[in-house]
């Protein structure tokens, strides 16, 4: 049996937190499909299609790693790739009462679909990409955070 994960996200943009979180699930799960919603409740930088190419960009040597899209209930999408799991990244305890939540309505929605947390790296425990967006806005260093690419394309959003 294949085991088929979903990593759901913004990701905008994608920060070197999100990649530990995927390298890390990539290394138990045969796939894994980075996921990128559309969130209405944030009005994002980047371009649904932007982000799916900075991810593609930076986790090209990470194998068992998809990218796509969807609009819609994550269980629904996870249903549609034969997923049977979902990775949540967990920065700190605050993470820990949403994530909650919604892993319990994604249960209430379909129950044979598990979600698995893994906490972040220390490093990155601070770590969010609207932290980034504005310390990039400002022309602060971000190298540590986000990838060349990513950083590049931040850069590009801000000195327009």
């Amino acid at each position: 049996m294949t085991r088929i994960a979903v990593c759901p996200g913004s990701f905008d943009p994608i920060t070197y937190g999100h990649l530990d979180i995927i390298r890390r699930g990539a290394k138990v799960f045969d796939e894994i499909y980075v996921v990128v919603l559309s969130n209405s409740a944030k009005k994002p930088l980047f371009t649904m299609e932007e982000r799916i190419a900075l991810i593609q960009e930076v986790t090209k040597d990470i194998p068992n790693v998809k990218v796509d899209t969807f609009n819609g209930l994550l269980v629904d999408y996870a249903q549609s790739v034969n997923a049977n799991a979902i990775i949540r990244g967990l920065r700190a305890v605050s993470d820990f009462e949403y994530e909650m939540q919604i892993t319990s309505m994604n249960r209430v929605l379909n129950e044979s679909i598990e979600t698995f947390f893994i906490m972040t790296n220390n490093q990155y425990s601070f770590l969010s990409s609207s932290i980034v967006k504005e310390v990039a806005k400002y022309d602060g260093n971000i190298s540590e955070l986000v990838p060349k690419e990513v950083e590049k394309a931040l850069k590009g959003k801000f000195n327009d």
